[in-house]
């Protein structure tokens, strides 16, 4: 039993029921790595996404995998998958549907977009104009649609993996800083190991793909949303991630007055929500009731690397905005 403000917190009985409530993680983990080789650090966001009801943006040249993992994912839970292919010339109403003129019955009827499915893949997201990113991104935060003057609430759970690809940015339109806070991880992922490789070399030349079956229900990811929010977080946790969070605005109060120049905004409260809900997710992945610091280490880069803005002086030096998390990191005091 712990105090915490006069209320008695039991984390054995917090773990035993995160514990139960987790079980089909690993399930659903051995199911999605029938088909996906490696890319373990993916799956894990994935997951944290999902349970955490964020959505992610993933970063990663073409060809690791990304639309195969979601599809998977959306396969392992018997959700309905969706795929948009952003383009420059498309338009909201691809996205979210759109009123249709019928003469047989002299009114208009409302065709439903891609965006009306649990798991909607939204592959390079950058190629299209910034009102079908807001189209997108609006539906993201509201969980609901308007087309013409009927709302439609979305179906839960709701994930959208919006990817993009980090090489070709002509023709492209950046997603502006206020719209990329809204993902509430952003992913980048790399080339496979040259043993991982070779496996994915072999399972398609060969062709047979192994059969994804459901191992989990669309209830049971909702249940386990509510679970997450159970699991125990102690008083100085919070202060941790409050005090990573601060040190992206200012550096100088946590002994990096170096940094004060690399950075032009720090993170938002968005991104202290985020860190907290996604060290929550990554500890009941984990299938443990409560978070320990290393929770928060381990997700910190995912959370914050799209959320701090880095100067023009820290480009010309060649500093990322994770050498600069990487910073803060090591130097705020862990509890």
């Amino acid at each position: 039993m712990i105090e915490e403000n006069n209320i008695s917190v039991d984390i054995k009985a917090i773990n035993e029921k995160i514990e139960k409530e987790s079980a089909f993680v690993d399930l659903l983990m051995m199911e999605m790595n029938k088909v996906i080789v490696g890319q373990k650090h993916m799956v894990e966001r994935l997951l944290i996404g999902l349970l955490g009801n964020g959505h992610i943006l993933l970063e990663g040249v073409p060809g690791l995998a990304k639309t195969l993992a979601i599809n998977t994912l959306s396969k392992a839970v018997h959700g309905k998958f969706s795929r948009v292919q952003f383009t420059p010339d498309l338009l909201p109403a691809d996205i979210v549907g759109t009123m249709i003129y019928s003469v047989k019955d002299n009114d208009f009827t409302i065709k439903k977009g891609p965006i009306f499915a649990n798991f909607v893949l939204a592959d390079e997201i950058n190629r299209a104009p910034a009102k079908v990113q807001s189209a997108l991104l609006e539906a993201m935060q509201e969980r609901q649609i308007t087309i013409g003057d009927t709302t439609f609430k979305l179906e839960e759970p709701f994930l959208v993996m919006a990817t993009q690809n980090p090489i070709e940015q002509e023709g492209t339109y950046p997603l502006p800083e206020a719209q990329v806070d809204r993902f509430m991880l952003k992913t980048v992922i790399d080339y496979p190991k040259i043993s991982e490789e070779q496996l994915i070399m072999r399972q398609n030349l060969k062709g047979n793909y192994e059969k994804v079956n459901a191992v989990a229900s669309l209830e049971q990811i909702n249940r386990a949303r509510q679970a997450v929010k159970e699991v125990y977080m102690d008083e100085k946790i919070e202060k941790y991630i409050l005090d990573l969070v601060f040190a992206t605005r200012y550096p100088e109060k946590y002994n990096l007055p170096n940094l004060k120049g690399l950075i032009s905004f720090g993170a938002s409260p968005r991104g202290s929500i985020n860190l907290a809900m996604a060290a929550k997710c990554y500890a009941f992945i984990r299938r443990r009731g409560y978070v320990i610091p290393e929770d928060v280490r381990a997700i910190v880069l995912d959370v914050l690397r799209h959320r701090v803005g880095i100067t023009y002086e820290a480009e010309a030096e060649n500093i990322t905005s994770e050498d600069i998390i990487n910073k803060i990191v090591n130097e705020v005091e862990v509890p």
